[in-house]
């Protein structure tokens, strides 16, 4: 479903990513962990043919991302860390609008945007004005409009950054439904988001993948809980 092949980027004399390569099959929900400025946001900007990459290759479905990036775009769902939302307008104007970005057909979007609403428990706050909202609703609206076009491929960037305990819980139930139903990509440095919700883990350490594992075999490789094996490996050579 998803292959990245030595993928390297450089921002000016910076490099962000370092020869990183992995595979993620059809319907697994996998993990990215790591420190702010690791390099998770950029490999999912590459992922979504936002950002190119300075060498290496990503296909998706059989198409690489670098020759095919808006047929691409089609099979990916994203949500930024920042969701791309317009306060001024109703949950449902702005679903309305997001399909249309999307083309999706005007004889279905009406069907579309319910099937969102239904997902993401949407419903209560259809016709209210997204400036309104709590930040945990503004997330699941985020969310809607990234599967609006039923994608293949979900990438969610920090989904629960900045939400209250209830709201992470609700926001994280949400992710895991998609389970099967979805191929999705989780980036997050917050270790609970991972062991909560994904069963594949990808740690990524100043631009290179240090960890591609299971969780449950990287639990037992280390009988530590993800916390300590994350400090564990983030902490190793630096003390040399």
């Amino acid at each position: 479903m998803i292959i990245a092949k030595n993928v390297t980027k450089y921002f000016g004399g910076f490099q962000a990513l370092k020869d990183v390569s992995f595979e993620i099959n059809k319907g697994e929900i996998v993990g990215f962990l790591g420190q702010n400025g690791a390099g998770k946001t950029t490999i999912m900007r590459i992922l979504t043919s936002y950002l190119p990459a300075t060498s290496g290759r990503v296909i998706i479905a059989g198409q690489e991302v670098s020759k095919n990036s808006l047929a691409i775009r089609k099979k990916i769902g994203y949500l930024p860390e920042t969701p791309p939302l317009y306060s001024n307008m109703t949950v449902k104007d702005y679903l309305k609008f997001a399909a249309q970005l999307k083309d999706i057909p005007a004889k279905q979007q009406p069907i579309q945007i319910d099937k969102a609403l239904m997902e993401c428990n949407l419903k209560s706050v259809q016709y209210k004005i997204i400036g309104t909202l709590s930040k945990g609703y503004k997330q699941r609206v985020g969310i809607a409009q990234a599967i609006i076009n039923d994608p293949e491929i979900l990438i969610l960037d920090e989904p629960t950054i900045g939400l209250d305990p209830v709201q992470i819980i609700q926001v994280r139930n949400l992710i895991k439904s998609l389970e099967y139903k979805r191929t999705v990509i989780l980036s997050t440095h917050i270790l609970s988001e991972i062991q909560q919700i994904s069963k594949r883990v990808i740690i990524i350490k100043s631009g290179e993948i240090i960890v591609d594992e299971t969780l449950e075999n990287l639990l037992r490789e280390f009988e530590l809980n993800l916390e300590d094996i994350f400090l564990r490996l983030h902490s190793a050579g630096e003390n040399q």
